[in-house]
């Protein structure tokens, strides 16, 4: 989250890019972290108070979002609030919630119907769908398969 405090500070940071390391982008939320708010409506709080997607959401113009590997859950849900979405072409998406009891959480039932439309976002969230990077740009998830954009390192800040 500091990260996006910076860039609502700084209107110089004209292009952020959101990336994720390792073999997958997101394999979603810590389950770790599902219930374990003392009381309902402390949960909410934290939700709307620390929400990723929030901050996508008010940034968006200048995030783009390179997608890979596996795309679970809030890793569905979080990158369709950004400007541009990025995927390489080995790129799955899954929103695997429904089947664990719960609903997308991290803001996809807001972020994903404006990419894919309400039906197809019903299809995805309530079946658990497996979707590949072709389905995804077709349907808008994506706006472009490009391998060549995750040919180079990311460096690391210092």
């Amino acid at each position: 989250m500091s990260a996006f405090e910076l860039v609502a500070l700084d209107p110089t940071i004209d292009r952020v890019e959101l990336r994720g390391r390792g073999r997958a982008f997101s394999s979603g939320g810590d389950l770790g972290e599902f219930g374990t708010a003392p009381d309902p409506i402390t949960a909410h709080l934290i939700r709307t108070s620390r929400s990723v997607g929030l901050e996508l959401d008010r940034h968006r113009d200048r995030i783009t979002t390179f997608v890979h590997g596996t795309c679970v859950g809030a890793g569905v849900e979080l990158p369709a609030f950004t400007h541009e979405v990025i995927a390489h072409s080995d790129t799955t998406f899954r929103l695997p919630e429904v089947a664990m009891g719960v609903v997308p959480g991290a803001g996809g039932t807001a972020s994903i119907p404006r990419r894919i439309g309400r039906h197809r976002t019903a299809a995805l969230a309530l079946s658990g769908l497996l979707v590949d990077a072709t389905t995804a740009l077709r349907w808008g998830l994506v706006d472009r398969i490009d391998d060549a954009s995750f040919t180079t390192e990311i460096e690391e800040p210092s």
